[in-house]
């Protein structure tokens, strides 16, 4: 974890991770190749937008509205360009229930509500603390994904049995089905070397679409899922009586989704912007994601946030700028309007194909290698971050690593702090502990133990020069240890602690030892100016 020296040097690098998107220039050969590359985003889209509103439990032009109104509006005010956004899977998990229960209209209501909460993280500058989340947890982030990302695609080899169910491929289909997967893969794999004026994600479902149309192969398309045909979306405003009893019940799904929805697009910003080279801004990032799912609350959409899938399919296919997005959510509302009966025939075989190299692209192989160099709280970080990713959600993941990275790094500062004595130079018969690294509520009772007063001197002297009192435990360590040294008859000096330290010390305040090079720093408790006394005394 990121350590800061100053708060100064805290705040400038918070600053740092919140600028503005450090954007590529707009060329007409990039142009094109943003075009193309957002082409073969809206193609990989379509069936991704469709199956969400199946898990949410929605029409599927629920789930291709939020995928179009989203897209746009993210790629064209959001703080990373080469981002896709959309519907996604885990925003439709938690929708669900709230669907089930109370109607699509309350859904509506609910998205809306996200996208304010996620506007005020925006205003609020919230953003840029996901800049501080540890390399493990990224790690595990991307390896969970990717897990995700490839286990949602087995969906695709399953049709609909004779008894209504669906069930698995097999026999002639399922072969035929896997030899186009693998046709795909490969297609994506040889084109940059031949050519890369067109994204090979696109030549390929291009070449394996017309064998499957020219040969009339019978194999799942993505018309099989559901019609996608459609018109305008249009203003509307939720149908739900505008009731505190209303608000109560669509406040905690809001305040899940906006999570959701900031963790997975802030995480992706970052993702991208290594694979980049770029930087983006965060807090434009929350400001796009929460005004667009206003709009699409407003135009009957499911809602969404990043998607890190068909991010990565457009940065693989060379989309740099904005203009990828923008191209991406433009042709997806021109298959809606226009040509549904063709994308309709694509066979899924070569979207799965599409999404598998997205998968072997996300995952961070290096991470298994790395397994047997990085320190165990590292490896442990990795895993269990890739393993509530896939079983639980992205945001729980998120969170979980944080903490195990936070409670090691206290753990391992807690163990730094030592007290090494030496015969005082100006007190004759005077001990002096030179105290080191940070006291804190990790490293108190350490503190503590380092110090027997029967052992001592009459005179004792604990110089801080080496360390810093970083909060309220601390300085109760303080109390406590001058308590011990007072009860033992003994004369106990506390030098080199801020002046922060003497107004908050009550017992040991008389202790100090003022001198004119007395560190600055302020201790992170509750004081009240008006007692002159700690918080909880």
């Amino acid at each position: 974890m990121a350590t800061f020296t100053t708060l100064a040097d805290f705040t400038r690098r918070l600053r740092l991770a919140d600028r503005g998107p450090d954007e590529d220039p707009i060329t007409f050969t990039q142009a094109r190749i943003d075009v193309l590359s957002g082409l073969t985003v809206a193609l990989a889209l379509v069936p991704e937008a469709v199956a969400f509103a199946f898990v949410a439990g929605v029409e599927p032009l629920v789930g291709l509205y939020a995928a179009f109104i989203v897209g746009l509006i993210t790629a064209v005010f959001g703080g990373r360009p080469g981002m896709i956004s959309g519907a996604t899977g885990a925003l439709a998990v938690v929708m669900v229930a709230l669907v089930a229960d109370h109607g699509v209209q309350y859904l509506f209501a609910t998205v809306v509500l996200m996208g304010i909460l996620q506007v005020l993280a925006g205003v609020f500058r919230l953003g840029k603390f996901m800049r501080l989340v540890p390399h493990p947890v990224m790690l595990g982030f991307v390896n969970g994904l990717a897990i995700v990302i490839f286990l949602a695609q087995m969906e695709q080899f399953k049709v609909m049995g004779a008894d209504g169910h669906h069930a698995w491929m097999s026999g002639i289909q399922l072969w035929i089905t896997l030899g186009l997967v693998g046709l795909t893969m490969v297609l994506i794999w040889a084109t940059p070397k031949l050519t890369k004026a067109i994204p090979a994600p696109l030549v390929a479902i291009g070449l394996v679409a017309a064998i499957v149309i020219l040969f009339d192969i019978q194999v799942p398309r993505v018309g099989d899922l559901a019609p996608i045909s459609g018109g305008l979306p249009t203003f509307a405003i939720p149908s739900v009586p505008f009731t505190f009893e209303t608000f109560l019940i669509i406040l905690p799904y809001a305040l899940i989704l906006s999570a959701i929805g900031l963790i997975e697009s802030l995480l992706t910003l970052n993702l991208v912007g290594d694979i980049t080279g770029k930087k983006g801004g965060s807090s434009k990032e929350c400001l796009a994601q929460g005004g667009a799912n206003i709009v699409t609350g407003f135009f009957g959409g499911m809602g969404g946030c990043a998607m890190i899938g068909q991010s990565m399919i457009n940065v693989n296919s060379g989309g740099r700028t904005r203009i990828a997005g923008i191209a991406a959510a433009l042709f997806l509302l021109a298959f809606i309007l226009f040509a549904s009966g063709l994308i309709e025939q694509i066979p899924l075989a070569a979207l799965v194909g599409v999404m598998f190299m997205v998968v072997i692209g996300t995952f961070a192989w290096q991470s298994i290698r790395l397994m047997r160099r990085i320190p165990f709280s590292d490896g442990l970080v990795i895993v269990v971050v890739t393993v509530v990713t896939v079983l639980e959600d992205l945001a729980i993941a998120v969170v979980v690593g944080v903490i195990i990275s936070a409670l090691v790094y206290a753990w391992n500062a807690a163990a730094q702090i030592q007290a090494k004595p030496h015969a005082s130079k100006t007190e004759k018969g005077a001990r002096v502990y030179d105290i080191t690294g940070p006291l804190f509520f990790g490293s108190t009772t350490r503190f503590q133990e380092l110090f027997i007063p029967e052992e001592d001197p009459d005179t004792v002297i604990l110089d801080f020069s080496g360390s810093r009192v970083v909060d309220h435990s601390a300085l109760q360590a303080i109390e406590a240890v001058a308590e011990k040294y007072e009860a033992a008859g003994k004369n106990l000096q506390l030098r080199h602690l801020s002046k922060d330290c003497h107004a908050l010390l009550s017992k040991a305040g008389q202790l100090m030892i003022d001198s004119d090079d007395d560190p600055s720093y302020r201790v992170a408790v509750d004081y009240d100016v008006t007692t002159g006394r700690m918080g909880g005394h």
